[in-house]
């Protein structure tokens, strides 16, 4: 087993930490989310870490499967709100973020040549939600919960990642999700077709399904994934004032209160200013 921490000193303060582990069992490999005192919140040395393991697991021939799962019990519970001011409080740095340092660990999980299993047990929401529908298979307990709550942030979706929700779920589900900010239960979560499956077992039966898809023949399944990525809808992408406006929520007092308003734990109240 191998496992790096954030890119942060070791002598940093403990908020600061979390770390991507990365074990290789045979023809398996394990990817856990580890931030257990934030619900496995994702930090932005994490998300660089979740590229690079995936990279380096993509070019690793031997493999047969990856199961990427969290630490103790909970998926993710997103990104690490607590460094938004930051390393997303401009929106230069706000698009960086989004376009470079996320849609890089989305796009490495969704591309990586090997199939990848989400294992998913607690908490599933925002950015924890996006790794999942970046991977082929999602296998969920009875307990988790899933949703994408940034309305209660007062922030939107960032266009790169509303496109994988929108190619899984379809427009519907999507508004739904995005407009109510609502948490869903794992059946409901089925149903919507974010999950494809339940368990009781979700270590168990992520390990069962790893082992047949790595019976099988591992060229089949690489062109499988790859030709499907190939002939699925891919929109035209936004243009630089598309882009602008989409992020524009980073210069307006709603975003600034519900940020302030999650770090303080109060209601915020947003005015559309």
């Amino acid at each position: 087993m191998y496992h790096t921490q954030n890119g942060m000193d070791a002598d940093a303060p403990d908020e600061i930490q979390g770390e991507i582990q990365c074990e290789i069992v045979g023809k398996i490999a394990y990817v856990t989310i580890s931030n257990p005192d934030r619900l496995n919140a994702i930090n932005m040395g994490m998300w660089g870490l979740l590229t690079k393991h995936f990279i380096a697991l993509d070019q690793n021939t031997e493999l047969r499967c990856v199961i990427i799962r969290g630490a103790n019990r909970n998926f993710a519970a997103g990104a690490d709100v607590q460094e938004f001011a930051t390393v997303r409080n401009t929106l230069a740095d706000g698009m960086r973020y989004h376009n470079q340092v996320i849609a890089a660990a989305l796009k490495a999980i969704a591309e990586c040549q090997h199939p990848v299993i989400a294992a998913i047990e607690g908490v599933c929401v925002g950015g924890g939600l996006e790794i999942a529908i970046s991977c082929d298979i999602r296998i969920a307990a009875p307990n988790s919960r899933f949703g994408i709550p940034t309305n209660k942030l007062g922030f939107p979706l960032a266009p790169q990642e509303m496109q994988s929700l929108l190619s899984l779920v379809g427009k519907a589900v999507t508004l739904e999700i995005l407009l109510e900010g609502r948490i869903l239960n794992a059946i409901e979560a089925k149903n919507k077709g974010l999950v494809q499956r339940l368990s009781d077992n979700v270590p168990a039966e992520a390990l069962e399904t790893a082992e047949r898809i790595a019976s099988g023949a591992p060229l089949a399944a690489r062109i499988n994934k790859k030709v499907i990525r190939r002939l699925s809808f891919v929109p035209e992408p936004l243009n630089q004032q598309e882009q602008l406006e989409a992020f524009s929520f980073l210069e307006t007092n709603d975003y600034q209160e519900g940020i302030l308003g999650f770090l303080a734990k109060k209601t915020p109240e947003f005015t559309g200013k």
